[in-house]
């Protein structure tokens, strides 16, 4: 039961014993934690913030927090909240995001502002937010400072997104660097509370920093790919999201990039609710050079992570971090 817990993480096998129990020790406390965080003493307000804590998720973020915990003393009292931080910010976030992109379902459950509305859902994402905060003041101006750097990152790349691509500027640099905002950002910072907060050095603390943002990239880039590639699993999770609800991915910005045909062109810059029309531009794409292209992006991206790692010792935590590149790649093929 333990090994399938680390397993359905992140997707893949901690190969050492003692590091796998620390990282189970340490999401249970997150767990924990994070379930005490979303309570409040008004019993609708703790509904709709469990909301989306008990629907799951793969909890990457603070999985990555408690790795990179291991390059220094990893039983300090700010890594696990630090974790918790950033699992709440996480969250936040897509409450938020659910209601501008208009969004009806999320891990395999009803979004928050489908079932409530949408002001209850952002009002939920900003108690989030505020919990989150109040967390961090128990960590340190220096905690403090990063997550307000990294909640502008969010802010910025989001509006970035929103806007879309001012003239003469590149869609796919534009996307890629929305992507690292939105994504990037908030992986790099998970990276970095757990070196920071376990008292790693500075350099160590760096080159997680930067493996984290290239690695976050990465990860969005295979979700992507995943969500055009896949079929409908068990979870209830349908392919095609993206597309329905009119957010751009980088297979299809490539697949603009390239003369589409004006069938194409027209599905492809616009929400896509009708279901036949939905199948179609998924067909399209699965079968389009673009798919390959945003494959060999990912696995770029998660390549570069991989030579952060060449700055850090040989300890199991490095290990579990190769296993996590090849596992992002893996997601793409």
């Amino acid at each position: 039961m333990a090994r399938y817990a680390t397993r359905a993480t992140v997707g893949f096998t901690v190969a050492d014993v003692d590091l796998e129990s620390r990282l189970l020790e340490g999401l249970a406390a997150v767990e924990s934690q994070l379930d005490e965080a979303v309570k409040s003493s008004d019993e609708f307000v703790t509904e709709t913030s469990q909301h989306l804590v008990r629907a799951g998720g793969k909890r990457f973020r603070p999985l990555l927090v408690l790795l990179a915990a291991e390059y220094g003393d990893s039983a300090r009292s700010g890594v696990v909240p630090s974790a918790v931080v950033v699992e709440l910010t996480h969250l936040a976030t897509l409450y938020h995001d659910d209601v501008m992109d208009e969004a009806t379902r999320r891990r395999g459950a009803e979004s928050a502002n489908q079932r409530w509305g949408n002001s209850i859902a952002i009002l939920t994402g900003d108690f989030l937010f505020a919990r989150a905060s109040e967390i961090l003041a128990d960590l340190g101006p220096e905690a403090v400072r990063l997550q307000a750097r990294t909640f502008e990152r969010l802010c910025v790349g989001q509006i970035r997104e929103t806007v879309g691509v001012a003239n003469g500027d590149a869609a796919v640099e534009h996307h890629l660097s929305v992507l690292a905002d939105k994504t990037g950002s908030l992986i790099a910072t998970s990276a970095r509370f757990g070196a920071m907060l376990a008292n790693a050095d500075e350099p160590i603390v760096d080159a997680l920093t930067r493996f984290g943002e290239r690695i976050g990239v990465a990860f969005q880039l295979a979700d992507d790919l995943v969500d055009i590639a896949s079929e409908p699993d068990s979870s209830g999770k349908t392919p095609g999201t993206d597309l329905r609800e009119g957010v751009p991915t980088l297979t299809a910005l490539l697949a603009l990039s390239d003369n589409p045909s004006d069938r194409l062109r027209d599905l492809l810059t616009r929400p896509l609710t009708d279901d036949v029309e939905h199948a179609e531009a998924l067909s399209l794409l699965r079968d389009h050079p673009a798919l390959e292209l945003a494959r060999l992006e990912s696995q770029r991206w998660a390549s570069e992570a991989a030579q952060c790692l060449d700055a850090l010792p040989q300890i199991p935590a490095t290990d579990a971090l190769r296993q996590m590149c090849d596992y992002v790649v893996a997601r793409t093929g």
